[in-house]
């Protein structure tokens, strides 16, 4: 399968690793994974704001960047849901015909990474091996948009190695949501320190999730209080093997 990776300009910026394990994951699948130059923000925090039309622009390159391709992978629920659930709506607002045709043919094809593994090509057990103590995290955006349900944790069972714990109240949200922590830092802090602690009380060496922002949200909390605890998404755990070094 011809794939190409939406490397999100969040992960592009800060996190290049993830972008990295993603290939290195559908590759030893057995896939082609592409990277389109061309490609930019979704336009997520724009429209999220108040900005729909200057998303416009984002959504028109990224429907003509990632034309063509058999699925588009993402590392991120909450970019993936901007793209599926929103992009359809900036188009449809600002009432370009061939704009919602475009995006049309391009949205069926947009994955988020658990999605695209466990329902396009079938795969559960995708060769891990990761000796360690892991507690996922399901951010809201693949919990209440996608509705991606237990696919990341089917993944993970399935990892060798690995010491999978629940998390408790793990549908409550960390407190990030963007511009929300920034707007609402009193209320966004509370919500996180509800999080540390149901982390914490894990035992947990390493918390998992499908979204960066949301592990660098927690995972600065956790630095700050020297807890050892450490941050890593899905696709890195996926990514390992037994010759990798952690």
């Amino acid at each position: 399968m011809r794939i190409a990776l939406f490397i999100t300009c969040f992960n592009d910026m800060m996190f290049p690793r993830t972008g990295r394990a993603v290939t290195e994951l559908l590759e030893r699948l057995g896939h082609t994974v592409e990277f389109p130059q061309g490609q930019t923000c979704c336009g997520q925090m724009h429209f999220n704001t108040g900005y729909r039309p200057e998303t416009l622009p984002m959504v028109r390159r990224f429907s003509k960047v990632f034309a063509g391709y058999d699925a588009v992978v993402t590392p991120s629920g909450s970019c993936a849901g901007m793209v599926r659930d929103q992009h359809r709506v900036v188009a449809a607002q600002l009432g370009d015909a061939a704009l919602t045709e475009a995006v049309e043919r391009v949205v069926p094809t947009v994955y988020e990474l658990s999605e695209l593994l466990v329902d396009v090509l079938g795969v559960t057990d995708v060769g891990a091996h990761f000796p360690h103590r892991v507690t996922y995290h399901p951010t809201c955006h693949s919990l209440r948009m996608l509705r991606v349900g237990d696919r990341p944790l089917t993944l993970l069972r399935a990892v060798k190695g690995i010491d999978l714990v629940e998390l408790p109240a793990a549908e409550s949200c960390c407190g990030f949501g963007g511009t929300f922590a920034l707007k609402n830092a009193d209320v966004s802090n509370a919500m996180l320190a509800d999080k540390m602690r149901h982390v914490l009380d894990t035992g947990a060496e390493y918390l998992c999730a499908g979204d960066n922002s949301c592990l660098t949200h927690i995972g600065g909390g956790l630095s700050r209080l020297r807890t050892g605890v450490g941050t890593m998404h899905l696709a890195e755990i996926l990514a390992s093997t037994e010759g990798s070094v952690r």
